[in-house]
C-alpha cells in the first residue's frame, strides 16, 4: 500500500529528528544533505516542528569566511517527561527534559501494594516534581512508569508481576485515566535499554544488549535499532533461565533461577552465611569495595554464574556490545571481571566489549525514555 503525504511527513520528521538527536545542532542544508530529503521538505518539516516547539534555531557562529547557516537543533529544554521505577518498598520518580536529562527527583515510599494505591500515590507526586522545577503540567508530553514483570507495552497491561502479585492489570490505563495524560509502560530492564538506545552508550549501536543486575537479572536486547519483546512480551528474562536445577526458591515460584543464585538477595544471604551477620545493600557494597574476602568471593561467585549464562546469548543474538546496568555496577570489575572471563571462555566467535553505564536515577530516567522515545519514533503510540 503506497503511503499518503501524512504518512511520508511521519517519516521525514523521524529522520530530521533522529538526525539531530545523533549530531547535534546542524543547519538544514546540512540536514537535506545527510538525510536526502528536498530543501524545500526539510524547510517544510522544520517549520512544522519549530512550531510545536521540537525544534528550536541556534544562535549561528561567525567564522573566518562569515557567518555560517543558522544551526537547527533539538529543543530538549521546552518539553518534559515523568519516569517512574516502582520496586518492592519504594518507587523512583524523576522529571526530565527530552534529552532524558533529570531536573528533579525523588523517593516515595510504597505503603499499599495494590495497584490503586500505587496509581494514587504516582498521580500526587507529579504535580510535587513540577512545582519543585518551576515548570507548569503542559510542559509534559508523556508519563512512563517501569514495572518489574512481564509487559506488553502495545496494550499497557501488566501480564504478571510476581514482586507485586499482579496480573493482566491495564495498569497504563488506569494511570492515563487518573493523570490524563499519554502513559508508556514497559519491563524495568527494556526501559533501561530504552534509555541507552536514545541517549546512552547504545546510542551509536543498532544491535545490543543492556544487562542489569540488583535486586533481579534481566537482559534485554535492542536488535536493528528496536526493543525485541518476544512473541509474549517475554524476552530478556536472563534471571529466570534454571541455573541451579532444583535450587533456591525464585519469586516467580520456581526454583534454581540464575537471579535467584547471582542477585542481590542471594549475595546478601550469603554474606550472612559465611560471616553470621546480617547486612543492607550499601555495606555490603562498601564491605567489597574495601576489598573484603569473603564479599569479594560472593560477587566473584555470581559473576561466574551470570558470565556462563550471558554466553549463552552472546551466542544466539551477537550483541556488538554489553550494556551494563542495575546498583551491582557499584562493584565495578570485582564483578565484571568474573562476568568477562566466563562469557569470554564461552562464546564460540563474539566477545562483545562489557560497557557500564549507571548513574543516579538511572531506573527512573529508563522509565521516562519510555514517553520520551515517542517524540522520536513517529509510529509509537502510547499504551495508555
Amino acid at each position: 500500500m503506497r503511503g499518503g503525504p501524512t504518512t511520508s511527513r511521519a517519516i521525514n520528521r523521524r529522520l530530521i529528528l533522529r538526525l539531530l538527536r545523533q549530531q547535534g545542532p546542524v543547519s538544514r542544508a546540512e540536514l537535506a544533505s545527510l538525510t536526502g530529503l528536498s530543501a524545500a521538505a526539510v524547510t517544510f518539516v522544520v517549520a512544522e516542528l519549530i512550531e510545536e516547539a521540537l525544534v528550536i534555531e541556534r544562535e549561528a557562529v561567525v567564522g573566518a569566511t562569515g557567518r555560517r547557516p543558522t544551526p537547527i537543533d533539538i529543543n530538549y529544554e521546552a518539553h518534559l517527561t515523568v519516569g517512574f521505577k516502582l520496586h518492592r518498598h519504594h518507587i523512583e520518580c524523576v522529571l526530565t527534559d527530552l534529552a532524558t536529562t533529570p531536573l528533579i527527583a525523588s523517593d516515595v515510599d510504597i505503603c499499599d501494594p495494590a495497584p490503586a494505591a500505587i496509581i494514587e500515590t504516582i498521580a500526587a507526586t507529579i504535580p510535587h516534581l513540577l512545582q519543585r522545577a518551576g515548570r507548569a503540567s503542559d510542559a509534559v508530553v508523556g508519563i512512563g512508569v517501569s514495572i518489574p514483570g512481564e509487559i506488553n507495552p502495545a496494550t499497557g497491561i501488566c501480564l504478571q508481576s510476581p514482586r507485586f502479585g499482579w496480573r493482566d492489570l491495564p495498569f497504563a490505563e488506569m494511570l492515563a485515566e487518573r493523570v490524563h495524560a499519554p502513559v508508556w509502560i514497559d519491563d524495568d530492564v527494556n526501559a533501561f535499554a530504552v534509555a541507552q538506545r536514545l541517549f546512552g552508550a547504545g546510542r551509536t549501536h543498532r544491535n545490543f544488549a543492556a544487562l542489569a543486575i540488583g535486586a533481579g537479572i534481566g537482559c534485554s536486547l535492542v536488535i536493528d535499532g528496536k526493543i525485541y519483546h518476544g512473541s509474549r512480551s517475554a524476552a530478556g528474562k536472563l534471571g529466570h533461565t534454571i541455573s541451579v536445577p532444583n535450587g533456591r526458591l525464585c519469586e516467580c515460584g520456581r526454583h534454581g533461577c540464575l537471579m535467584a543464585h547471582a542477585a542481590e538477595p542471594f549475595m546478601l544471604d550469603e554474606w550472612t552465611r559465611l560471616t553470621g551477620q546480617a547486612i543492607a545493600w550499601e555495606p555490603f557494597v562498601e564491605a567489597v569495595q574495601a576489598g573484603d574476602d569473603k564479599g569479594l568471593s560472593i560477587v566473584a561467585d555470581a559473576g561466574k554464574r551470570i558470565g556462563r549464562h550471558l554466553a549463552d546469548m552472546v551466542n544466539l543474538f551477537d550483541p556488538e556490545v554489553i550494556v551494563v546496568g542495575g546498583e551491582a555496577v557499584a562493584f565495578g570489575e570485582a564483578l565484571l571481571g568474573p562476568i568477562r572471563c566466563e562469557m569470554e571462555a564461552r562464546t564460540f566467535f563474539s566477545n562483545p566489549k562489557l560497557v557500564p553505564d549507571w548513574v543516579p536515577n538511572s531506573w527512573a530516567r529508563g522509565a521516562a525514555a519510555l514517553a520520551t522515545q515517542a517524540v522520536f519514533d513517529f509510529e509509537s503510540v502510547s499504551s495508555g
